[in-house]
Parts: C-alpha cells; structure tokens; sequence
C-alpha cells in the first residue's frame, strides 16, 4: 500500500511538473522568430547573441538586413517580430509614428552608456576642431564633407537638416551616405593620410579603440545630450509578446554591456561570423545564460538554461 501510493504520489507529481513545463512553452508558430538587422555591426553582435541563444532552447531565428525605416515598415506591417536596435533618442520620429499605429511593444532597454554623435580624429581636434561651431571655419580641411552611414539612417537625415538649415553655417557642405564600412574605411585612410574628416561616430564599437577620435560637443540640438548620450531598446511588434511568451521572456531577459558589445564587433569586424563570435564570448562568459535564460525554457517547454549549456557544451 505505501509503495503504492508513493509510486502514484511520484508519478502525479512528475505529470504536474511536467505539464506546468508544458504550459510554459510557446505554441509552434512562435519557433521563427524573425529581427531585422540595419546593418551595424552593433545590432549584427546582439542579433547574433540571440540568435545562438534562441537556436539553442530550439528556436529558428531568421535575420533579415532591412534599413531602419524598411525594418520599421516591416515590423508594422507584421512581418518582423523583434528589432534589438531602437536606439533613442534618435529615433524617436520613427517611435512617435509606430506608437501612433499601436504597432509596437517595448520589451527592455537592452543597453546603457551608447553615444552617438560626430566626431574627428584626436589629431584634429588639436588644431581646434572641438566642437561643431568649429567645423565651418575650418572648411577646407574637411572637403566641406561630413560621413554618414547609410541611406534612410535617422542620424543622416538629422546631418541634412542641419545642413538645409544651415545651422553651424554649414549650408555649403555635403553629406556622404554609405554604409559603416565604407565609412570607417574612409576614416581610415584619412587618418593614415594626416588629412581632416569629420564622421558619424559611436560607442560602443571598436572604432573607439581603433582610433584615436575626439566627440563634438555643440551637437545636443540634433544628438542629445552628453555627446549624444543613448540607449538602447529592444522592441517587438504588437502581439507578439502575448503569442510568444517564452520567446519574448528570453528578448526582455537579454541586456548587453558596452564592453561586451565592443568585444564582439571587433570579432565581426574582423571577419568572424557574428553567430561564431556570440558562441565563443558566452562559453567564454558562462554566467550571463543564468540572468537571460531566467524563466525561460525552451520551445518544447525544457528547462532553457540546461538546454543552452548542452547545446553550447558547457
């Protein structure tokens, strides 16, 4: 009689479990999750982080390189779930109208300590060139040129309209859109070369220890405060968190650091892939799968943590 009951006592109990389990798990239309990718090697890092972490608990992550207004469109449209890139304040337009359509939900601020604004080689800033009132008396040593990123990116468009208004007299000067790096290759030679540019620049990125650079102040107008201090979010299109829950429980759960970030992209950067690169950092990193994978289990309704040490061998 007493083995009996425990026996039935033990099963009941692992049924229970088992079916609490069961219950936490998403349904299985939620095992694609697609994000999109603007193509900055910063958002390319996390994207691979999550996609390593989601293939893990058996997800089926699919990135797709989308500019920000196509990625925006997309994900107001339906068809992307989850963009780790919302960086803020910059991109408050694109969230004013997105808001407006009850189109998005906002997961987490993902990371803190991000600026964004423009910059000149330290080299530069020596003879002067320290703020942006100080670019349109030296003109010439800058080609009356300013580098941006690429195409549709809302800093090149606030870049434009500084100079359409011709805010810091800089009504003359032209604006090069292209991707970062083309950019970051042009820097380069400008550096090697002795020669003035003036450049989209940003942290974290690893161009901060490639080169030595100096942030403009005077810019709080277009970039924000603090050389253009930002955060970082992470957003995923309306219904999707209450669909996925799981899925979206791992997004609000994954928070980067500005040195990891800097870590990874110099990875990317030099030419490994960015799911390469996310594996190697978190083995080398074991203790950030407890904070992200906390309440998470996997696609079948698994313990997640255990799953993603499995699968990483760890």
């Amino acid at each position: 009689m007493t083995t009996s009951f425990a026996l039935r006592t033990g099963l009941s109990v692992a049924l229970l479990l088992s079916a609490t389990a069961t219950a936490r798990a998403d349904d299985a239309s939620c095992a694609a999750i697609r994000l999109s990718d603007p193509g900055w090697t910063d958002i390319t890092a996390t994207n691979g982080v999550a996609s390593v972490v989601a293939s893990a608990l058996g997800y089926a992550p699919d990135v797709k390189t989308l500019s920000v207004p196509i990625g925006y469109e997309s994900m107001k449209n339906g068809e992307i779930d989850v963009f780790l890139g919302n960086w803020m304040p910059a991109q408050q337009h694109f969230i004013d109208d997105l808001t407006k359509a009850d189109a998005i939900e906002h997961l987490v601020q993902n990371l803190t300590g991000a600026k964004f604004t423009l910059a000149v080689p330290t080299a530069t800033a020596a003879t002067g060139v320290k703020d942006f009132a100080d670019l349109a008396a030296n003109a010439e040593a800058f080609d009356q040129t300013i580098y941006g990123i690429e195409s549709g990116a809302p800093a090149n468009a606030s870049i434009q309209k500084m100079i359409d208004s011709n805010d810091f007299g800089l009504k003359d000067w032209t604006l090069v859109e292209s991707g970062e790096q083309a950019m970051l290759a042009q820097v380069e030679r400008a550096v090697k070369d002795g020669k003035g540019i003036v450049f989209l620049a940003w942290a974290p990125h690893p161009m901060n220890t490639n080169f030595d650079l100096t942030y403009l102040s005077g810019g709080d107008a277009y970039f924000g405060p603090d050389f253009g201090g930002a955060q970082v979010h992470t957003l995923a299109r309306k219904g999707w968190p209450a669909a996925c829950p799981n899925a979206a429980k791992l997004f609000t759960n994954l928070v980067f650091e500005v040195d990891m970030e800097n870590e990874l992209m110099g990875a990317i950067l030099g030419g490994t892939d960015s799911r390469e690169a996310a594996t190697a950092w978190i083995k080398a990193h074991p203790e950030v799968l407890g904070p992200w994978l906390d309440g998470v289990t996997t696609l079948d309704g698994q313990p997640g943590e255990a799953a993603v040490k499995a699968a990483l061998g760890l």
